[in-house]
C-alpha cells in the first residue's frame, strides 16, 4: 500500500518496495519544500563545473550589465537539484540503491535570479523492469516562486534496485 506521510513542512510518498512503485504510474507526487538558491550555492556550482561566466558570479557587473540586474543560477544547477528534491518526497523502503540514468526533453524556460526559491512538481510517467530493478521516468518541473514560467522541465530517469 502506498502511504502519504505528512509533517509540518512537507509530504512524502512512501512505497514499501519497487513493485509498489509500478502502481503509481501517472500519479502526481507531493510538492517538495522550497529551496533558496543563494550566491554561495551558485559560486560553488561555478567552481565545481568550471562555468564561471560573469552572469553567474560577478554581482557588481550583473547589477550593471545584466538584463536581470542580478546574478542568475546556471540552468544545469536547477536541473541538478531534481535528484535532491525527489529524494525528499519519494521514499522506497526496500531499495538498496538508486542511480541517475539520464534525462529526456530538458528545457530551461526561465532564468533563476539569486535568492529565488525553487520547488519541484513531479509525477511518475513510466516504470519499466530493468535487470534486477526498475527504471523510473519522472516528469519534473522546477517552479520559481512568484514566476509564471518554471526554471526548467525535464524527464528524469532513475534506476532503482532492491
Amino acid at each position: 500500500m502506498i502511504y502519504l506521510v505528512k509533517n509540518k513542512d512537507m509530504q512524502k510518498i512512501l512505497f514499501k518496495d519497487i513493485e509498489e512503485v509500478k502502481t503509481a504510474v501517472g500519479k502526481e507526487l507531493p510538492l517538495s519544500k522550497w529551496i533558496t538558491v543563494t550566491q554561495v550555492m551558485i559560486n560553488d556550482f561555478a567552481n565545481a563545473t568550471l562555468d564561471k561566466q560573469w552572469i553567474h558570479i560577478d554581482q557588481e557587473r550583473a547589477a550593471k550589465e545584466s538584463p536581470f540586474k542580478t546574478t542568475i543560477a546556471h540552468g544545469f544547477m536547477s536541473l541538478s537539484l531534481i535528484s535532491k528534491l525527489l529524494e525528499e518526497i519519494v521514499v522506497i523502503e526496500n531499495s538498496a540503491m538508486g542511480l541517475n540514468y539520464g534525462l529526456n526533453k530538458v528545457r530551461f524556460m526561465n532564468p533563476v535570479p539569486v535568492n529565488s526559491r525553487l520547488r519541484l512538481h513531479a509525477s511518475i510517467k513510466d516504470v519499466e523492469d530493468y535487470k534486477k530493478g526498475i527504471k523510473i521516468t519522472f516528469l519534473c518541473t522546477i517552479e520559481i516562486e512568484h514566476q509564471e514560467k518554471p526554471s526548467c522541465v525535464a524527464e528524469f530517469i532513475t534506476l532503482l534496485f532492491e
